[in-house]
């Protein structure tokens, strides 16, 4: 069994290091008309409804959360208590590679049904970037990418060297957004932390 030595530990701040600089990065790519939009339609909208697959799937359950806590009607797609959406709704996609075939149906079927699309993914010109009413886009690449079937021999051999970290920024940039999101959400309807913490989970 290999012995964990005090420089693994190093590599593993070193790794937070290239994460906080990659999302640095990532903070002055991003559409300020399309996160305006974004806020607007949340504020406005009747109900919101999340939806990803696998680790986005993960990132739009902790979306939903922070938004239950400020007290909107959130749902996430596929859960069974989740109801019917109707046209004043709002569906949030959350994509890295855009082309997710669930995840893509499921827009599709959002925009028949004549609800507002809003798409988080790394890909403008993917299917879900295309179909969106409001695409946010957060630059970085993802499994689907070529160059990132070797990512995990590289890792192995310590070659970091331009390479986002972890071979996918998108899912931890879309985290550290939608979460940044919230704040603004509190700031802009006037939440108190006393209303925050009457909604968070009593039966844990």
């Amino acid at each position: 069994m290999k012995k964990i030595k005090v420089n693994d530990c190093e590599e593993v701040l070193s790794s937070m290091r290239l994460i906080i600089e990659n999302i640095e990065q990532i903070i002055d790519k991003l559409d300020r008309e399309a996160i305006k939009a974004m806020l607007q339609k949340i504020i406005e909208g009747n109900q919101v409804f999340v939806m990803g697959a696998g680790r986005s799937g993960l990132v739009a359950k902790a979306f939903a959360m922070r938004l239950m806590h400020l007290g909107l009607s959130v749902y996430v797609v596929g859960e069974t208590t989740t109801p019917a959406v109707l046209p004043q709704d709002i569906v949030i996609a959350i994509s890295g590679s855009g082309e997710t075939r669930t995840i893509t149906d499921l827009g599709k079927l959002a925009k028949d049904i004549g609800s507002t699309l809003i798409t988080i993914t790394s890909k403008k010109d993917s299917t879900l970037g295309k179909i969106a009413d409001i695409a946010v886009i957060i630059p970085s690449k993802n499994k689907n990418d070529p160059d990132e079937a070797g990512y995990l021999e590289r890792h192995m051999r310590g070659d970091y060297k331009n390479m986002p970290p972890l071979g996918t920024s998108f899912e931890i940039t879309s985290l550290v957004f939608l979460d940044s999101v919230v704040g603004q959400l509190i700031m802009l309807t006037g939440a108190s932390e006393a209303e925050l913490k009457s909604r968070h989970t009593n039966i844990e």
